[in-house]
């Protein structure tokens, strides 16, 4: 492996075997809040590797012995390939989010909407405790002093490992709606898992939706619900996967599974949410609509940064109304750019327009990107060329879904363009694909 990606991979790197524990007996505790940082998880989870003279070192540039460590990382930037196109820090006083010690050292599920390297200790299953966690991201809020006490060490009881809490969605009511769902499944350390489950309604007339409400666990990418293009009669078209059964895009060493793709080639976009809680209510008189005796493929994509596995688990419940309260009905939109390519090591800046054939009114917006996408913006472009932003995002992972009040017509000849700005900080030209690590463009919304 060369050099440069060895110290892009090696920043922060800590060692395995260290005891992250705080340490108990009747040793003194050194003054300062600092200190102790240093004695319960630097030193002993840290330094080992990041000591004068160790490989990790040089090629991180970072010492973690008590003599070198606050000098080398309060105020000062990161290495690390991402983080320094970022303006990330190593610790920076005050803002814990915008540090990198910070993140190297929380594992908790869906924290992680960037990847900054292999997170820390490395070559460990143990993390350190959710307290230990709150305990540095508190003295960096604090303002990182290098001397006295400025957090409360009764966080340090909380021995619980890092996580984040999941509530399941309530089911609708009888009568009022239905509720789908992919039961919780494990993500494996340092990879993404993409899944299908396709779903029988059980629906015996046809159904219009006034609602989508769903919910994610930590560490969620996306949630999609497709339906499938009647109009194709050829393979794989005319034939429909396995009801109730996982189809996962890859396999377990993280290669592309083909068969379990080939569905994809037929989908229509019906709902979905890129943030972990979305609810989204259409406006009076306005559904969409579902056949008699319909299926969803139920999609969820996942990313693990942690050397642990994760759960993912995602539902979704669809609100509906009687035909009779129903005076418009909706679609969704789905305008995508999928032959685009980005240059290795250079900002781009792609623009892409999507006329409209048919009079459209816009109810609602939201974008996809992955995790070199930096800026996504939508316009509204008109026949006669004027131009208005009608949506802005800078986040890749968790993009807001932005429901206007007044909706946007679109007349024949106008179009919405989206504008996205991307960093391809890697060495490699990246294009449209399903990894994180590849990049996509789309414009999800709802209109009739």
């Amino acid at each position: 492996m060369k050099t440069a990606r060895l110290l892009a991979l090696a920043l922060l790197a800590g060692c395995s075997g260290g005891d992250n524990s705080t340490p108990t007996g009747s040793a003194s505790i050194p003054d300062g809040t600092f200190a102790r940082i240093q004695r319960d998880i630097l030193t002993p989870s840290c330094a080992n590797c990041h000591r004068a003279g160790d490989s990790n070192a040089r090629l991180s540039q970072l010492i973690l012995t008590a003599d070198s460590s606050y000098q080398q990382l309060v105020g000062v930037p990161s290495l690390q390939t991402l983080a320094k196109a970022d303006g990330i820090l190593r610790v920076k006083a005050n803002r814990a989010d915008s540090s990198l010690l910070y993140h190297k050292l929380a594992w908790i599920p869906g924290h992680h909407s960037r990847d900054y390297g292999n997170l820390m200790p490395m070559g460990t299953t143990r993390s350190l405790t959710a307290g230990q966690l709150e305990y540095v991201r508190r003295w960096i809020e604090a303002g990182a002093p290098r001397t006295g006490h400025v957090v409360d060490t009764t966080v340090l009881l909380d021995a619980r490992t890092q996580t984040a809490s999941f509530t399941p969605l309530p089911a609708p009511a009888a009568g009022t709606g239905i509720q789908l769902g992919v039961d919780s499944f494990a993500v494996t350390p340092n990879l993404e898992r993409e899944l299908f489950v396709y779903r029988r309604l059980n629906n015996a007339s046809e159904m219009y939706v006034t609602r989508i409400q769903s919910r994610m666990r930590p560490g969620s990418h996306h949630l999609l619900l497709y339906t499938f293009d009647e109009s194709r009669t050829t393979f794989p078209c005319n034939t429909r996967p396995i009801p109730d059964l996982v189809r996962d895009l890859r396999n377990p060493d993280g290669s592309q599974n083909l068969l379990n793709m080939l569905p994809m080639a037929c989908h229509v976009f019906f709902a979905g949410a890129m943030t972990p809680e979305f609810d989204y209510s259409f406006p009076p008189g306005v559904a969409l609509r579902l056949p008699a005796n319909a299926a969803l493929d139920f999609n969820v994509h996942y990313v693990n940064r942690a050397p642990i596995n994760i759960p993912g688990q995602a539902m979704a419940n669809l609100y509906t109304a009687p035909r009779s309260q129903v005076q418009t009905v909706a679609r969704s939109l789905n305008l995508a750019n999928t032959t685009f390519t980005l240059p290795a090591r250079q900002r781009s800046t792609i623009r892409t327009q999507f006329p409209m054939s048919a009079r459209t009114t816009v109810l609602g917006l939201t974008s996809h990107m992955h995790a070199l996408g930096e800026r996504y913006e939508i316009r509204v472009r008109r026949a006669n060329g004027m131009e208005t932003s009608v949506y802005m995002n800078t986040d890749w992972e968790h993009p807001a879904f932005i429901n206007f009040s007044t909706p946007i017509v679109l007349e024949v000849g106008d179009a919405l363009v989206s504008v996205v700005t991307y960093n391809n900080v890697t060495d490699r030209a990246v294009g449209f694909g399903l990894l994180s690590t590849d990049e996509m463009n789309i414009i999800f919304g709802y209109a009739y």
